[in-house]
């Protein structure tokens, strides 16, 4: 008589329900005897549309190795964000490299108003309603490293009032 093996239950990891999307993909090319050798790099934007968010870049011989490579590196970055009704809880700058971002929460109804990969990050972030604008470079890698930077420095009125150690109110 033969055992029949016991399935487990699938786990759910957290970061199953995230989504994915292509920000940029790059073409790098080295010269060599026999001719050129290219590679590849993607930027990928990965976020549940709910406050978690996470960035990568997968470099790769291949296009289709250099974004899964990517998925993977976004997909264990993810950091959570505060949302207050679907924009962002206060007005925040952030600079990396040569890239600048400006955020600003907006009423609603008022769309996602941003442009490139700013527009990729938040939008899965979960953010709908948003006033944003890229200065300086327009280098993807950076707008989107600036961006995400900016939304891990957003604190929420809780988180503030906690630190001042006023009770809610």
């Amino acid at each position: 008589m033969r055992k029949r093996a016991v399935q487990e239950p699938e786990k759910k990891s957290e970061t199953s329900d995230l989504e994915d999307r292509v920000v940029t993909i790059r073409r790098c090319s080295k010269v060599v005897k026999g001719g050129r050798n290219f590679s590849f790099s993607a930027l990928v934007v990965v976020g549940d549309r709910n406050g978690k968010i996470g960035f990568g870049l997968g470099k790769a011989n291949e296009v289709a190795d250099a974004i899964r490579k990517g998925n993977e590196i976004a997909r264990k970055s993810v950091i959570e964000i505060p949302l207050k009704n679907n924009t962002v809880p206060h007005a925040i700058g952030s600079k990396f490299g040569g890239g600048k971002v400006l955020l600003r929460p907006a009423s609603p109804g008022t769309g996602l108003i941003a442009g490139g990969g700013m527009r990729a990050v938040l939008d899965l972030a979960g953010i709908h309603d948003v006033l944003a604008k890229s200065l300086g470079s327009n280098n993807p890698i950076n707008v989107v490293k600036a961006t995400v930077k900016a939304l891990s420095m957003l604190t929420s009125r809780e988180e503030v009032l906690l630190k001042r150690g006023v009770e809610k109110l």
